[in-house]
């Protein structure tokens, strides 16, 4: 009697042109230029064959996921993910994670993948006030002063993020009216960051396109920490 074949799994190792078509339907514009970048910044590392063609692995794809993930969902720059990863490949449970995001090593967990993905979902005008806790004229103010945006009647994530922050800001007396300064900082400091980036962002080609973002989160993230020390340093004046 023939003794029955035991069952494909499928290929142990991917080419790129194979890891983009497993990321292609929740990143449609991952490229194997930007692959390398992550590669060249330390994020993955996928094996090599003796002529030095890259093998990835499923954990390396998972990991590339994670990275992805928390850098479209969650605004982080590429240093802290690769902190992240770093404690993670140590068997530790990283510190400051985003709120409700758990990990396992080297590789991003089914609830993980659905929570992050999920984050990227658009919301309606009922969702944003059931999430944020913002009352309908308070929401008519943020668009009226164009804290928050929409596009064809959903918002973002940083829709809700400003909706929630407003909310708590309205009980300490702040309204939208008070806050129009923000917006006009925010727009000051995105030229900033993009007059700093400007010399990468005139290359059109996908790795250029993927350094200047990566420029852009980590001056973002500079500017917001010499923001908060400046405005901490007059608060603690009124402590004196």
């Amino acid at each position: 009697m023939a003794m029955a074949q035991p069952e494909r799994r499928g290929p142990l190792v991917l080419n790129i042109g194979e890891v983009l078509a497993q990321l292609s339907d929740d990143f449609p514009s991952m490229t194997a230029s930007k692959i390398r970048f992550l590669e060249e910044k330390g994020l993955i590392n996928p094996r090599r064959t003796p002529a030095g063609y890259r093998q990835y692995s499923d954990s390396d794809v998972e990991r590339l996921r994670f990275v992805l993930s928390l850098q479209r969902d969650q605004y982080l720059p590429l240093k802290v993910i690769k902190d992240y990863l770093d404690a993670i490949d140590r068997g530790e449970r990283p510190e400051n994670l985003p709120p409700g995001v758990t990990v396992s090593p080297r590789i991003v967990s089914d609830e993980l993948a659905a929570e992050l993905q999920n984050k990227a979902r658009r919301l309606s005008e009922e969702q944003l006030r059931a999430e944020s806790g913002a009352s309908v004229p308070l929401l008519q103010s943020l668009l009226s002063f164009g804290l928050i945006g929409h596009t064809d009647g959903k918002f973002d994530e940083h829709a809700l993020q400003v909706a929630r922050a407003c909310v708590q800001l309205e009980s300490h007396g702040l309204e939208p009216r008070h806050l129009r300064p923000f917006q006009a900082a925010a727009e000051r400091e995105f030229g900033l960051v993009e007059r700093a980036v400007a010399t990468l962002t005139s290359r059109r080609d996908a790795a250029s396109q993927a350094r200047a973002a990566e420029a852009a989160r980590e001056i973002s993230d500079l500017c917001l920490t010499l923001h908060r020390a400046l405005v901490q340093d007059r608060i603690s004046r009124m402590e004196i």
